[in-house]
């Protein structure tokens, strides 16, 4: 079964710290970022496979935030687009903080639960899923 959930953050709110609270205070086990629109005043983003981390001072427009969920972390990825157009992407960091608005529309899993486990083959905490009663 899957439930919708969809909430407005406001200027000065940390994105990633935000939609993870969300994800607490909801008691979701498992779950989806489906969309995010709004705009930024500094991205933080990790880089593919390098380690290495852009800031970016906004206004930054979110054109697509995308990830998992789980009780205690959330794996999302962000583009975003400056007032050139100019378009940056990776994985959201802490430190990314709304600009005005970000609407965010997810939803969650019922009979799935959610969690992360260090992966010999990768190096990371990959995502576990499980089938729950």
């Amino acid at each position: 079964m899957l439930t919708p959930h969809a909430f407005r953050l406001t200027k000065g709110v940390d994105l990633k710290l935000a939609i993870l609270d969300y994800i607490q205070a909801n008691s979701i086990n498992a779950g989806s970022l489906l969309s995010c629109v709004g705009c930024l005043t500094a991205v933080n983003i990790r880089l593919a496979d390098e380690g290495q981390s852009l800031a970016l001072d906004g206004p930054m427009e979110i054109l697509t935030l995308a990830g998992t969920l789980t009780p205690t972390h959330v794996h999302l990825h962000i583009s975003v687009a400056d007032k050139q157009g100019n378009v940056y992407g990776g994985h959201l960091m802490d430190g990314s903080m709304v600009s005005y608005t970000a609407e965010v529309c997810l939803v969650s899993y019922e009979n799935l639960e959610f969690n992360r486990e260090f992966d010999l083959n990768t190096g990371f905490d990959e995502l576990t899923i499980n089938q729950s009663v």
